[in-house]
């Protein structure tokens, strides 16, 4: 049996939304006795939902037309991209980043935190690595920039992107396109006797890097899936010049054991 402190349908109050709907539906009077009977709040919704989509929606007033200029702000840019020429009207907001995504379909370069902290959207600008996501498409006319498209020649890969899939330097992959970018500066960082927070000795040029000095000026990339051991091997092997095997192994029977009694 119903409890006695529930209305039935016929002694309900409508809501200001209920009474709405079911005017707009056309269901008067013992019209509407009857459909509430034979209808919940549920039916009522699911009957709703062709009405809502088809007429209602499409009686929306749409937005009025804004003229593009001020809307967009627009600046006209010469953005050289991986050695060509994309003449562009952009907004004077849009960040590199979205220029490169939205605009080119470059989408080598990925979009993590979108606030510099993350190190995915990392490209090299005149040769320097910058955060894309940080940086003003109009503040970049004219000059050189790089992205992981533009690495490899052709069918041929950039070495750095050839020993990190050797070293198995990515996991999921999302991070990697900024990895890389990164690596190829450091490592020209590094060839200029460049140092870092690390450098022992800071009047010394650092032409020889060690995995420290790697770990340091690779940190501000982020890699979720923990491939850090890796990524250093990786750039340390085209820093070096010297092939090097992986130093990763699986776990023998007895580690495996060991760990899962230690759980």
């Amino acid at each position: 049996m119903k409890p006695s402190n529930q209305p039935s349908s016929q002694d309900r109050k409508l809501g200001k939304e209920e009474e709405q709907l079911l005017d707009d539906l056309g269901i008067f009077g013992q019209s509407r006795r009857t459909f509430l009977n034979q209808m919940s709040a549920a039916g009522i919704s699911l009957m709703a939902v062709p009405y809502f989509t088809s007429d209602m929606f499409a009686q929306a007033p749409k937005a009025p037309d804004l003229d593009p200029e001020s809307l967009l702000n627009a600046l006209e840019v010469n953005l050289k991209i991986n050695g060509d020429t994309y003449p562009l009207q952009v907004d004077s907001r849009m960040t590199l980043l979205d220029a490169l995504r939205e605009r080119l379909n470059l989408t080598g370069s990925k979009k993590g935190c979108d606030h510099g902290q993350c190190g995915a959207c990392t490209v090299l600008i005149d040769g320097k690595r910058k955060l894309s996501c940080l940086t003003l498409s109009a503040t970049c006319k004219d000059k050189e920039i790089t992205t992981v498209e533009g690495l490899a020649q052709g069918t041929d890969l950039h070495p750095v992107q050839a020993a990190f899939l050797k070293h198995d330097g990515f996991q999921c992959g999302y991070c990697t396109p900024g990895q890389i970018c990164s690596a190829v500066s450091l490592l020209n960082e590094a060839k200029r006797g460049e140092v870092s927070y690390v450098t022992e000795n800071v009047k010394d040029e650092v032409t020889q890097l060690s995995d420290k000095e790697i770990r340091e000026r690779m940190s501000g990339n982020i890699c979720r899936c923990g491939a850090y051991n890796n990524i250093v091997q990786a750039i340390q092997e085209v820093h070096s010049g010297k092939a090097e095997m992986p130093r990763w192994e699986f776990a023998t029977e007895q580690e495996l054991e060991a760990s899962r009694t230690a759980e």
